[in-house]
């Protein structure tokens, strides 16, 4: 099954930008980020920015993007049964066009990936396309946050993601 990416959640202030692979299917079915309820995404946004799972989606995405958080994937598309990052076909995957996003948000100096995969996709697929400028943005990859990814403790995890708070400063 071909799954599509959403569009990214940002606004011009954009200082980090947290990449996933793809929407799993529970996101695709909810067009939500994250949509998946034991997925530590929400959570970690929630003790980070104040930004958890009980506030509505659109008031969430809010406040990261006041933050000056803002959420994409790498993929565009690409062929993955099932919802794990280990499914995704990587001659399947089209790449989000990022050079015309990372210009559009200059104040953009760490992107933070959501887990391995994400990372992997990005540095194979859309890294060697960018201009030497771009490719010089720091890159960190951080613990996944979905439910397949539990050998980690909530705590181990917050403190590998509070990166993107320091991020922000740089």
């Amino acid at each position: 099954m071909v799954s599509n990416g959403f569009p990214p959640i940002a606004d011009a202030h954009a200082r980090v930008l947290i990449l996933g692979s793809l929407p799993g299917q529970m996101s695709l079915r909810q067009q939500q980020y994250y949509a998946q309820p034991r997925n530590a995404f929400w959570p970690l946004m929630g003790r980070l920015f104040g930004a958890g799972p009980e506030l509505p989606y659109d008031e969430r995405t809010w406040r990261l993007t006041r933050r000056g958080v803002a959420l994409w994937d790498v993929c565009a598309a690409a062929y993955r049964p099932g919802s794990l990052d280990a499914s995704i076909r990587p001659d399947s995957v089209v790449p989000n066009d990022f050079a015309p996003f990372i210009a559009a948000h200059p104040q953009i100096r760490l992107i933070a990936f959501n887990g391995s995969k994400a990372a992997e996709l990005y540095r194979r697929t859309v890294l060697p396309g960018l201009p030497a400028a771009l490719q010089a943005i720091r890159c960190e990859t951080l613990p996944s946050t979905s439910p397949a990814h539990a050998s980690m403790t909530p705590e181990d995890k917050l403190a590998r993601w509070s990166i993107i708070q320091n991020g922000m400063e740089a």
